[in-house]
C-alpha cells in the first residue's frame, strides 16, 4: 500500500515564504492605490477642463476604444495605456491642459495623425493624450509672402490642396500625407521623397505658436524671412517630438508649382554606378527626386501584381529620378545624360514617362514597396549617412546580415539623393515572429555601430520616440545629450511633456 506523506517546511522557510507573500500583496495594494489615485487626479483635470475652460462632451474621451485608437501610432512594440484623450480647439485650451497637468504632475502625450514609426505618439503609462484633431483650420493666407497660417491638426494633404488652389505648392510629401498632421510633421521634422530639391519640414516653417511645458504661450518668428534678434527658438521645437511643448499654430511657406515633371526609371548592376548616375544628372539638371530600390523590392512588387515591370532587363539596383522639363532643351539634356550613362556602361536599361499618367505609374514602383513587403513582417530601420558613404555603408550592412543571418532576406529602398536609407529585413517563413524580432534586436547593434562608424543618424526622418531611444548614443555624444536634457529642463521643468521619448531624464 502506498502511503502519501506530507512534508512540512522548516519554520524559517515558512516565515520567508509568508514574508514574500505579504510583500507581493503589499505591492499589489500599493499599485492599486497608486492607480486609483492617478485616476482620481485625471478626473480632477477633466472636470476642471469642463467646468472652467469650456470643454464640451465631444472634447473628452475615456472609453476603451478611444483610448486604444488615440493612444498609439503605427508602431507595434508598445501597448497603449492612456488615461484619457482630450481634444482642444484653441491655443488657450491647450494652455489650460498643460497648466493643469503641471499642477497635478500628469504626463501629456501629443497626438497628430499617429503615422509615426518610432512610438513618439504612444501613451503607454497612463498619460493624457492631447489630440489636435479639432485644431484643423487653415487661417490667413499672405499672397505677397506666399505664406499661410494653419493649426497643428491640418492634414498634410489638406495643406497641399490649399496650396494648389492658390497655384502654389507645398513640397514636403510622403506616403502618409493623407493622414499625417502638420503638428506631427513639425515635431519630427518630417522629410519624404522631395528632400533632394526642397529640404525637410524645417525649411518651410516660418513661424510657430507653442505652449511650453511651463504653460507659457510663445509666438516664434511670426513669419519673417529676416529676423536677426537673437536665438531662433522656433528651430528648437521643430524635431523636438513634443518634449518641450505643444505646437498649436504654424506659418508655412509655399512655393511655385513645378511644371511638366518627367520621371525616369533606370536599371544598374552596381551600386557604384547608381552614384555615378546621380552625379551625372545633378551636374546638369535640378532633380526633384532621386529614389532607389533593389531587385528584392522589384521581385516582391512583381509577385504582388499591382505594378508593371519597368523594362525587360532585370538588374541589381533601380533608380527613379524626377525633374522639371518645361522646355525642350531640358528634355534634350536629360536624354543626352541618359545616353552618356548607357555608353559608360553605368545603366543597363531605362524608361522615361511620356505623360503625367505614365509618370504616376512609374512612381508606383517606389511608393508601393512598403505595402507590398508588409506581408513579410519586415523589420524596418530608417537611417542616414553622407551620400558619399552610401555605397560602402550598404555593402557593409549586407555583409553583416549575410554572414550572421544567411536565412534573412534584405530589401533596400530609400531617398538616395539625401543619404536616407530604409533597411528592411524580411522574416523567414519558418521563423516565429518573436524569434525573428529577437534576432533583429541583435542585428540592430551591428547596424547602428556601422551608422556610428560613418558619422550617420539612427533616425533619418521618423524621430527617436521610444523605439530609437536606446540607440541615441550612436548618433549623439553624451555631452550633446546632456545639453538636450538641459534645454528640456528650461521649457518643461516638471517633465510632463511626452516623458520617456528621445531620452530619459
Amino acid at each position: 500500500m502506498t502511503v502519501l506523506q506530507t512534508t512540512t517546511a522548516p519554520a524559517h522557510e515558512r516565515t520567508h515564504a509568508a514574508d514574500q507573500a505579504n510583500t507581493a500583496a503589499s505591492a499589489d495594494i500599493e499599485l492599486g492605490a497608486a492607480s486609483a489615485s492617478h485616476s482620481k487626479v485625471v478626473q480632477t483635470i477633466l472636470s476642471a477642463l469642463t467646468d472652467a475652460h469650456d470643454f464640451d462632451s465631444t472634447q473628452i474621451k475615456t472609453d476603451d476604444e478611444s483610448l486604444m485608437h488615440w493612444g498609439k501610432d503605427w508602431t507595434k512594440h508598445f501597448a497603449p495605456a492612456p488615461s484619457a484623450i482630450v481634444f482642444p480647439k484653441t491655443t488657450e485650451q491647450v494652455q489650460a491642459i498643460v497648466l493643469l497637468a503641471g499642477e497635478h504632475n500628469v504626463v501629456l502625450t501629443p497626438s497628430g495623425g499617429r503615422t509615426g514609426l518610432s512610438a513618439g505618439a504612444v501613451a503607454a503609462n497612463g498619460e493624457i493624450v492631447v489630440s489636435m484633431d479639432k485644431m484643423n483650420r487653415i487661417g490667413q493666407f499672405y499672397p505677397a509672402d506666399r505664406m499661410v497660417e494653419i493649426e497643428a491638426g491640418v492634414v498634410t494633404e489638406q495643406l497641399q490642396q490649399f496650396a494648389e488652389s492658390k497655384d502654389l505648392y507645398y513640397p514636403v510629401d510622403f506616403a502618409s500625407a493623407g493622414s499625417s498632421q502638420m503638428g506631427g510633421n513639425i515635431g519630427t521634422n518630417a522629410g519624404g521623397i522631395k528632400v533632394i530639391r526642397y529640404g525637410m519640414t524645417r525649411q518651410w516653417i516660418m513661424g510657430l505658436t507653442v505652449v511650453t511645458g511651463k504653460g507659457d504661450i510663445l509666438q516664434l518668428n511670426r513669419g519673417m524671412v529676416k529676423n536677426a534678434t537673437g536665438y531662433d527658438l522656433r528651430q528648437l521645437f521643430i524635431g523636438s517630438e513634443g518634449t518641450l511643448g505643444l505646437v498649436t499654430h504654424a506659418q508655412i511657406k509655399l512655393e511655385r508649382q513645378p511644371h511638366d515633371l518627367s520621371v525616369m526609371v533606370l536599371g544598374m548592376d552596381s551600386f557604384s554606378d547608381v552614384m555615378k548616375v546621380l552625379s551625372a544628372f545633378q551636374a546638369q539638371i535640378d532633380l526633384t527626386a532621386f529614389e532607389f530600390f533593389d531587385d528584392t523590392a522589384i521581385d516582391k512588387l512583381m509577385a504582388h501584381g499591382q505594378v508593371q515591370e519597368p523594362f525587360e532587363s532585370r538588374t541589381k539596383f533601380y533608380t527613379l529620378l524626377e525633374f522639371e522639363a518645361p522646355y525642350e532643351p531640358i528634355m534634350d539634356k536629360a536624354m543626352a545624360i541618359f545616353e552618356h550613362c548607357m555608353s559608360e556602361g553605368w545603366v543597363v536599361d531605362g524608361v522615361m514617362s511620356q505623360s503625367l499618367a505614365q509618370a504616376a505609374e512609374l512612381w508606383k514602383l517606389r511608393e508601393y514597396i512598403s505595402e507590398t513587403i508588409s506581408v513579410f513582417t519586415p523589420y524596418k530601420n530608417d537611417v542616414s549617412v553622407l551620400i558619399t558613404h552610401v555605397p560602402d555603408f550598404i555593402s557593409e550592412i549586407d555583409k553583416i546580415v549575410s554572414d550572421n543571418y544567411p536565412d534573412f532576406e534584405v530589401c533596400w529602398f530609400g531617398h538616395i539623393g539625401d543619404g536616407n536609407l530604409h533597411l528592411n529585413i524580411l522574416k523567414p517563413e519558418h521563423m516565429s515572429k518573436d524569434d525573428f524580432f529577437h534576432e533583429c534586436q541583435i542585428v540592430n547593434k551591428y547596424v547602428f555601430e556601422t551608422v556610428q562608424k560613418y558619422g550617420g543618424s539612427v533616425s533619418a526622418e521618423h524621430g527617436v520616440g521610444m523605439t530609437k531611444k536606446p540607440y541615441l548614443h550612436y548618433s549623439r555624444s553624451n555631452t550633446e545629450i546632456e545639453y538636450l536634457k538641459e534645454i528640456k529642463r528650461v521649457f518643461d521643468p516638471n517633465n510632463i511633456m511626452n516623458r520617456g521619448k528621445i531620452f530619459d531624464m
